[in-house]
């Protein structure tokens, strides 16, 4: 049953453990899922997250050390034995297994695989762990339906419920001949309506969406969200059926590509999490810090050009926050959309002109409210009409081109294959700083005659 976490229970569990009550710690999580298990042990010490786990049934704990972060589970995982970790891996997937033991150093991985009775499951390891961890034959796992195309529908019954003891979510049931190469899928509620002698290649579909082995992660990841699809069967480059994608895996890609572009966008030019070291943090941190404060500096001296007109007319400097932060937004909230179009490869961008005129007529838009905003307060507050004027058309003229900016810059970054979350933080907000206050003090300098 789903469980409410909450202080109390947390707190007696730690109880429970300092006092080493077991049978209390397994009858209150007995009927608990194995991620709120996981969300106690992250509230638990190391020393008292092994005693928990070690209490559990070994599939328990085989689920709980699936689930943890990577990190957590390398350092966690560094207080158990070759054996233990071999009597866990025995209980999962073979993609969860391989995740697990590529974070092993070589010996103990060597080690931990020697343990295994499974051969079968031995042979699947080691055939996963030749692929990279972000390709699709690194995300696939072994464990799969799949049915001859010349055997009949009895004779499938029976070899799905042989190797259906093996698959814990039957997604699909893959067809393929005697060479094992993939020619289709077959529906379950086809296959329990059609008579036990009816030829399997008479009703099997043979329109199936495959993926190769040397797939990137994130080209997975799009394929099944284009689709729609709960498992994907990955294939060699002859087409011969290797393993399957599930959606549990998918989710994990779009979430981490998702921290990492939320990252990029403030500046954090590695991945990272709260609880790193001080010299990572700062280490990822500082260089788009670096950039934002050389940034800073060329506006200062950018300002520094147009002293002689501050000094005329010192009401010049007020606004200059202004036209700094509005550029610096506008041109976020410009780059962000146009990298979630990006990200998303299945919606395809319309002609390149008419994206550019459908961004001018929103900034036109912003544009003429923001500077008439502007005017009405400068109204309210008896500004001079000049200066009032200058914000206006300056400002006006800062949204359309950070408009503009925002839209162009992420494009040509994935053109030349940058990411282009790297345009949406400081760099655009930086360009757009100096090319606002070069606007604003050219437009003053013009109505001012100065």
């Amino acid at each position: 049953m789903q469980s409410e976490i909450t202080r109390e229970f947390i707190d007696q569990i730690e109880d429970a453990v300092e006092r080493r009550d077991g049978e209390f710690i397994l009858s209150n999580m007995e009927d608990m899922y194995a991620a709120d298990i996981t969300t106690v042990l992250y509230e638990l010490n190391t020393e008292q997250s092994k005693y928990v786990v070690d209490l559990l049934p070994s599939d328990v704990g085989a689920e709980i050390l699936s689930d943890l972060d990577s990190d957590v589970r390398t350092s966690f995982l560094k207080n158990f034995t070759t054996e233990e970790i071999a009597r866990y891996i025995g209980q999962m997937d073979s993609d969860d297994a391989v995740d697990l033991l590529n974070e092993q150093p070589v010996q103990r991985k060597e080690e931990i695989i020697a343990l295994l009775d499974d051969q079968e499951q031995v042979a699947d390891i080691i055939d996963l762990l030749h692929y990279d961890q972000d390709c699709a034959g690194g995300l696939m796992a072994k464990e799969l339906i799949k049915v001859n195309i010349n055997w009949r529908v009895g004779q499938c019954i029976e070899e799905i419920r042989r190797q259906a003891e093996e698959v814990e979510k039957v997604y699909a049931i893959y067809v393929v001949d005697d060479r094992d190469k993939l020619v289709g899928r077959l529906g379950m509620k086809t296959l329990i309506l059609t008579s036990d002698h009816t030829p399997i290649s008479q009703i099997y579909d043979d329109d199936v969406i495959a993926i190769e082995s040397y797939k990137d992660e994130q080209e997975v990841a799009t394929v099944m969200q284009k689709y729609d699809l709960d498992a994907i069967p990955v294939v060699n480059i002859q087409g011969r059926l290797l393993g399957r994608i599930t959606i549990d895996d998918v989710i994990d890609v779009i979430q981490e590509q998702a921290e990492l572009s939320r990252q990029l966008m403030t500046g954090i030019t590695e991945s990272i999490e709260e609880d790193d070291s001080v010299f990572r943090l700062s280490r990822a941190r500082l260089p788009w810090l670096t950039v934002g404060m050389v940034g800073g500096l060329l506006g200062a001296r950018f300002i520094g050009l147009f002293e002689g007109d501050i000094a005329i007319i010192p009401a010049l400097a007020m606004f200059t926050p202004l036209i700094t932060a509005t550029g610096g937004n506008v041109g976020i909230q410009s780059s962000s959309i146009i990298i979630q179009t990006l990200a998303n490869k299945t919606v395809m961008f319309d002609n390149f002109g008419q994206r550019i005129i459908k961004v001018l007529l929103v900034a036109i838009i912003n544009g003429l409210v923001m500077s008439g905003l502007v005017m009405g307060f400068n109204f309210l507050f008896n500004v001079e009409l000049t200066l009032s004027v200058v914000v206006a058309v300056a400002l006006f003229s800062v949204v359309l081109l950070a408009s503009f900016m925002g839209t162009v810059t992420p494009m040509i970054l994935d053109r030349f294959g940058v990411n282009p979350a790297v345009a949406a933080g400081p760099f655009i907000t930086t360009a757009n700083d100096l090319l606002g206050l070069g606007v604003y003090f050219l437009v003053a300098h013009m109505l001012y005659n100065l």
